[in-house]
């Protein structure tokens, strides 16, 4: 039964709503595909190897386009691509205007959007801008010319405090761990000057306060606006400018508030001429015509800092990662999502929604534990406590749906509609991500999210490419879990996502509006009406009775079928599990409650 006979069915059958409701949120009428668009990430080394090198290409990413079309998604956002040593997986970038050969060539990236344009995808191409690799042309010109040059100042060079220069210039740490300072030794052999890198030492940050920088991006923006893509995502949109002086900070490195350190403090992020990049940026965009988007990476504390990103002359989108991080916790959600609606509809701009990406622990891994998930956000390894994958596979249903429901832009990561977990059994000597090296192993790092995809069972590495080992190992759990595998069985997660998907653009979610149903809203569950739909989660552990209603869809795998459930109406005597989620069409019996 399709959601339009669902809807289609007599009034009789829906239920009633009586309970009390407090609106967030209104719907939605302004322009912009974006505002409720589904955006699928694409990590490029570990979505499909065409050419057999063990590493995903291009290529591969073009011969499997229709299946992400068939998912019924907006747009797809590509990780980087561009030439690099690779030190960073790509986000050391050593051209910003040409593909690594790695990948392949810009001739297959116009066979790419040739394809996506085709399917009526869009492409959303990662940007990053607050440094380079160690290998550009611009640093090691930098390298090679004096102190107080203009190729040094190109980037953030400091002389060094102590006597001789010796230590560094503040006491800034990297986000990898270890300092944020990096020595170099001058031209004629000397100890020299230290420059910045917030990342690892081989990603020297760009020095914002020179207009040659400026000058370097919008080109490096509209060769890739005339290649066709749609927009960028920005990686460490909140970084690029520094505090004038570069002040001491006691805090996190990531900016996060802790004691006595709020998050709006920290000099390294949040500045205020980062507005006046990003509404230049907005200008040159609007030059190729009012559907190309920029999306921040803007980890900003508190959360209502995040508007002042998506301001009308801005941004149009910035990722919600007080959401991803709000786990299960239903007070937290809701917390998060009033916070988030509440801040970004006083500018205009809609909110965005994501459980995964590459740099944390995927939401069926995470979910697979009571509590908090070890090192989360950090790797998970084979000495930590190991994840139940059943329960979280199924917890993370019915987070999906939850967060599907939501009204806005939601995003999502390759192969989360399969359900993977984290890689977990990652040899030490292949793991890759600079943070294991920079902690002497301390911090496991992101590549247990990073594993390359499995697309079919019977095939070699799961039919990720036939040629060498994938560049990190799968999990044996992956076969069970390829896409052709799951796309023969009505009850897997694949489809599941599949009728969610295509249900939230049929109701119309992703535009509606939000009203807390109060009733439903417990220690443990939480719920929330979005237009005539009733989105119900229940995160405790026991099982309770579903209001009156239409069931249009629920997150239990087992009773999936191969549409919306059922024409019967929910109510006495119906119930939703612990660790489930459900839609379901009701009507407000009273409007003035």
């Amino acid at each position: 039964m399709s959601v339009d006979s669902a809807l289609a069915a007599p009034a009789e059958l829906a239920g009633a709503l009586t309970g009390p409701l407090t609106p967030v949120h209104p719907a939605d009428h302004l322009p912009g595909w974006w505002r409720s668009a589904v955006i699928y990430q694409v990590y490029p080394r570990s979505f499909r190897d065409l050419n057999g090198d063990g590493i995903g290409d291009l290529a591969g990413i073009t011969a499997e386009l229709p299946k992400l079309a068939d998912l019924d998604i907006d747009a797809v956002w590509l990780s980087p691509f561009y030439r690099s040593p690779q030190r960073d997986a790509g986000y050391d970038v050593s051209d910003y205007c040409d593909v690594d050969p790695l990948f392949g060539t810009l001739a297959d990236f116009d066979a790419m959007i040739a394809e996506a344009t085709r399917l009526g995808l869009r492409m959303i191409v990662d940007l990053v801008p607050n440094h380079c690799s160690d290998q550009h042309t611009a640093f090691q010109a930098a390298l090679a010319a004096p102190a107080g040059s203009p190729e040094r100042d190109m980037f953030i060079f400091r002389d060094g405090r102590g006597q001789y220069g010796e230590e560094p210039p503040n006491n800034w740490e990297s986000h990898f761990g270890g300092p944020a300072w990096t020595r170099i030794a001058e031209p004629d052999g000397t100890p020299g000057q230290w420059y910045l890198h917030l990342f690892d030492t081989s990603q020297p940050d760009f020095n914002w306060d020179n207009d040659a920088v400026h000058e370097e991006f919008e080109q490096v923006l509209r060769f890739w606006l005339d290649r066709g893509v749609s927009g960028f995502r920005v990686d460490v949109a909140h970084a690029l400018v520094k505090a004038p002086g570069l002040p001491e900070w006691g805090g996190r490195a990531d900016g996060n508030s802790c004691d006595g350190y709020p998050g709006h403090d920290a000099p390294m992020f949040g500045q205020p001429a980062l507005h006046d990049i990003y509404r230049k940026w907005r200008r040159i965009l609007a030059e190729y015509g009012p559907d190309r988007i920029l999306c921040a990476e803007a980890n900003v504390d508190p959360l209502p800092r995040l508007a002042d990103w998506v301001r009308p002359d801005e941004m149009h989108q910035a990722f919600n990662f007080p959401y991803l991080h709000a786990g299960l916790d239903v007070h937290r959600m809701r917390g998060v999502i009033t916070e988030s609606l509440t801040a970004l509809d006083s500018v205009g701009a809609p909110s965005t929604w994501v459980l995964s990406n590459h740099d944390v622990v995927r939401h069926a891994t995470r979910f697979g534990y009571d509590g908090h998930a070890p090192r989360d956000g950090d790797g998970i390894g084979t000495f930590d406590p190991q994840p139940d994958e059943a329960l979280g596979r199924s917890r993370a249903a019915a987070a999906s749906m939850f967060m599907l429901g939501l009204p806005g832009g939601a995003y999502l990561y390759q192969g989360e509609e399969l359900g993977l977990p984290d890689g977990i059994d990652i040899p030490d000597n292949q793991r890759q991500d600079p943070t294991f090296g920079r902690t002497g192993g301390e911090r496991l790092g992101r590549d247990g999210c990073r594993v390359p995809l499995p697309w079919r069972a019977a095939e070699l590495h799961a039919g990720f490419g036939d040629g060498a080992a994938p560049w990190l190992p799968q999990p044996a759990s992956f076969t069970e879990l390829a896409r052709d595998a799951q796309a023969a069985s009505p009850s897997s997660h694949l489809n599941l996502y599949r009728r969610m998907l295509a249900a939230r653009r049929e109701l119309g979610l992703g535009r509606g509006s939000l009203a807390w149903a109060e009733d439903w809203c417990t220690d443990t569950c939480l719920a929330y009406l979005n237009g005539t739909t009733l989105v119900l989660l229940n995160a405790g552990h026991d099982a309770v009775e579903l209001p009156a209603g239409r069931m249009l869809l629920r997150s239990s795998q087992d009773s999936a079928g191969d549409g919306p459930e059922s024409s019967d109406p929910a109510g006495p005597g119906h119930r939703l599990g612990s660790g489930e989620t459900v839609w379901l069409e009701i009507y407000i019996e009273d409007a003035e409650s």
